[in-house]
């Protein structure tokens, strides 16, 4: 009996029922706990989970480091929206006028993206901000920059050090996913602007970025979602120092959860991060369906 026929002989639910299970199991019981979680004093150690209401959240928005945080979160954001993305559609478009050696540029372009972001964190400390063996100490002993600091110890400039390291992580792969959207483009389209004489802007303007678009939109979204979400870099870093300049909604989630050992202050973090994640998707959502419409 082939594979059409005994899949037809199957409840649909049935079908579904390890998909349910699996999202039941991973996504939905542990929400539920961390949600229930954020409505109480827990610690993450005893069993006493004493409900108190939205005492956690009432907190949290009076807190002075949250805020700085919420702040960070959202510098980031916008930083991330404009400089990656900036740099990938110009090294994409770069990309489409290369035959042969466009799959060489890509495989270099992702291969910050590929490294452990632990090895990328030790090759930006060592060898860019170190004042000793890295860029930075070379500037201030060889070229007379005496009054040269890393700038992840200085409050004023740590977060966009930290925010560095990470598009220069990620802007390469951003630059393979606009490029391959780009590819799509209908050559038609291309052939008839460029003998109608259009000029480079012209033509990325009015053929190569609505053709892109979709995915141009999703890749925001996604950039949004990871901006409230963003830990690795900045935990390896700075740990949110120098005070509490690079802090993050992550990092602030993970002092309160395994530092100060408040799991109820740490899930009410946790829960607002999911918020404007879910705030992002449904914008998301939104635009998809008017596209469709």
């Amino acid at each position: 009996m082939s594979y059409e026929r005994i899949k037809q002989k199957i409840p649909y639910y049935l079908l579904m029922a390890p998909a349910v299970l699996l999202s039941t199991c991973v996504i939905l019981i542990p929400s539920a706990t961390t949600i229930f979680s954020s409505f109480t004093d827990w610690n993450g150690i005893s069993a006493d989970m004493n409900y108190i209401g939205l005492q956690n959240y009432k907190e949290l928005l009076a807190d002075g480091v949250f805020q700085k945080a919420l702040s960070n979160n959202c510098r980031w954001m916008v930083m991330y929206l404009v400089i990656p993305v900036l740099i990938a559609l110009i090294a994409a478009m770069c990309l489409l006028k290369q035959n042969r050696t466009r799959a060489m540029f890509q495989v270099m372009f992702l291969l910050p993206y590929v490294i452990a972001p632990i090895a990328n964190a030790l090759i930006w400390l060592n060898m860019i901000y170190s004042p000793l063996t890295g860029l930075v100490g070379f500037l201030k002993s060889k070229a007379g920059f005496a009054a040269l600091a890393s700038p992840l110890t200085q409050v004023n400039l740590a977060l966009a050090g930290v925010a560095a390291v990470d598009i220069w992580h990620y802007w390469g792969y951003l630059a393979v996913v606009f490029f391959s959207a780009l590819r799509q483009t209908p050559l038609d389209y291309v052939e008839a602007a460029t003998m109608d004489g259009c000029s480079g802007w012209q033509l990325f303007r009015y053929i190569y970025f609505p053709s892109m678009l979709p995915t141009f939109k999703m890749m925001l979204v996604l950039i949004v979602i990871q901006s409230f979400l963003q830990f690795d870099y900045v935990y390896l870093l700075t740990s949110g120092g120098p005070a509490h300049a690079t802090e993050m909604l992550g990092t602030l989630t993970y002092n309160y959860a395994f530092t100060l050992f408040q799991f109820g202050k740490a899930a009410a973090i946790a829960v607002m991060m999911s918020l404007l994640g879910l705030a992002a998707s449904i914008a998301y959502a939104r635009m998809s369906r008017d596209e469709v419409s």
